[in-house]
């Protein structure tokens, strides 16, 4: 795998996606509209050539980046943003609790976790899109550590490791009025047991946490269609 295939972005069409929380029994749909995804998640040689830190306990170039919080991600995607002269999707206020969303622009983000549980499924209904050994590195076989990125099999949309090795995070707050500014992660890693790694699994950490086991993996919206 060349720097170009670890930084490549799919494409995903839009759809429809019912997402759900398991301590309220609540169910809601959402409307996902087109937008690319990275297709892998970000690799520790990418972060640190657009940041240039390398923070995670395991040390390898194509090991997912890991031990970064929520914030370490966002202002990932305004630097690689920057990077790449397009206009940043986050405006990070000093003062702010959290960064301002601007929809409108072109640069990198962080996915919602409706957009990444639609990507993950791929057109799938079940838990999961192929038999999990063959697509995520999880306890049941990852040898107790996280593994290079794309060593599994991808989704139909070419998507690697959307379940297992790192678990993501998503831009959505998970229950303000529970948790406070908490955010999702989806999908899975190295230490869960298999009932983690499933499209529909939620889970939650505190923006500034940074976890052995979760990374992220950058979004960007479809260009609008030319008049």
């Amino acid at each position: 795998m060349d720097a170009g295939e670890e930084n490549s972005m799919i494409a995903v069409p839009p759809g429809r996606v019912t997402l759900s929380d398991r301590r309220t029994q609540r169910s809601w749909p959402v409307e996902v509209a087109p937008f690319q995804l990275s297709a892998f998640p970000v690799t520790q040689s990418w972060y640190a050539q657009v940041t240039g830190q390398r923070p995670s306990d395991a040390r390898g170039d194509r090991l997912p980046v890991e031990g970064v919080s929520w914030w370490d991600a966002v202002r990932f995607c305004d630097a690689l943003s920057r990077r790449e002269g397009m206009t940043p999707a986050y405006r990070l206020p000093a003062d702010a609790e959290a960064p301002e969303w601007d929809t409108s622009a072109d640069g990198y983000r962080l996915p919602t976790e409706a957009e990444w549980e639609h990507a993950c499924r791929a057109g799938t209904t079940g838990p999961r899109y192929g038999p999990l050994d063959e697509v995520a590195w999880y306890r049941g076989n990852s040898g107790g550590r996280i593994h290079p990125v794309g060593g599994k099999r991808p989704n139909a949309w070419g998507l690697y490791d959307m379940l297992g090795n790192t678990w993501d995070w998503c831009w959505d707050v998970y229950d303000a009025e529970v948790y406070g500014a908490y955010r999702v992660l989806r999908g899975g890693g190295w230490a869960d047991e298999h009932w983690s790694c499933r499209a529909s699994v939620r889970r939650r950490s505190h923006p500034t946490f940074r976890i052995d086991d979760v990374g992220f993996r950058v979004a960007r919206s479809a260009p609008p269609p030319r008049p």
